[in-house]
């Protein structure tokens, strides 16, 4: 027998197909996925090419790192963390973090650089964005300062990532094609879109993912809410599949 946390689930999925346009997040490959984390703040990972040798950047914290704790646990791997709000930073430092979790109190962006960033209308919320959107306030802001992937990735001394998970509030959509232009090795790039904060006629996602696919990525899992989608780079996935 079904049980009714599980059928609230498939009701509100089936709500969401009917209601909303999300034809354009559906699967396109089959592999085994795993959810990472809380309800909120987790993600599906193809777990199967991960080890402790693998590299995670995890960006948009917030105050909830279980999606973090979950990848390190599982996969004893270092997770590289970045956010630039004033309240996350205060977070993360009141907390005792695993000696394989490092915190950047910058934000990733299309390029290097300082600028605005808009905090939430409502203040008992955390995440802000660089976005202007209905979640937050133009007349609350802050100056934050900001770094393209690439410059990223030299700072820490990276060429290849192995996840790469981006929970940022609206700003994805403007950062995801400097993410793929910057000639990172990516396996598995994970977003949460927030098409909702956005009145356009088309989801702002459709053209990410049509990026995306461009550059070789699949979607092999997406979220009850279709929200969190999970793309592999089809090479990573064809390299397990011949091991």
């Amino acid at each position: 027998m079904i049980s009714m946390s599980k059928l609230k689930k498939v009701l509100k999925k089936i709500y969401i197909k009917s209601t909303q346009k999300v034809a354009h997040l559906r699967k396109t490959v089959d592999c085994n996925s795993e959810w990472y984390g809380g309800e909120y703040a987790g993600f599906y990972v193809f777990p199967d090419i991960l080890n402790e040798q693998s590299i995670v950047y995890s960006i948009g914290i917030g105050r909830d790192i279980s999606f973090d704790t979950a990848i390190m646990d599982k996969h004893k791997c270092k997770v590289f963390a970045f956010d630039p709000t004033p309240k996350s930073i205060d977070w993360i430092k009141s907390q005792i973090l695993p000696n394989n979790f490092h915190f950047n109190e910058f934000g990733i962006g299309p390029k290097t650089e300082d600028t605005v960033f808009y905090l939430p209308v409502n203040d008992e919320h955390i995440s802000g964005s660089l976005e202007k959107h209905s979640n937050v306030a133009e007349n609350r802001s802050v100056k934050v300062h900001i770094k393209s992937l690439k410059d990223i990735a030299n700072h820490l001394g990276h060429k290849h990532i192995d996840v790469l998970k981006m929970d940022i509030e609206g700003s994805e959509y403007d950062i995801i094609e400097s993410i793929l232009n910057s000639d990172l090795i990516i396996d598995q790039i994970l977003i949460e879109f927030h098409d909702r904060f956005f009145k356009d006629e088309i989801p702002k996602s459709v053209t990410s993912i049509n990026k995306l696919r461009e550059k070789g990525y699949e979607i092999f899992a997406v979220s009850d809410l279709y929200e969190e989608v999970s793309f592999i780079r089809k090479p990573a996935l064809e390299q397990f599949s011949r091991a």
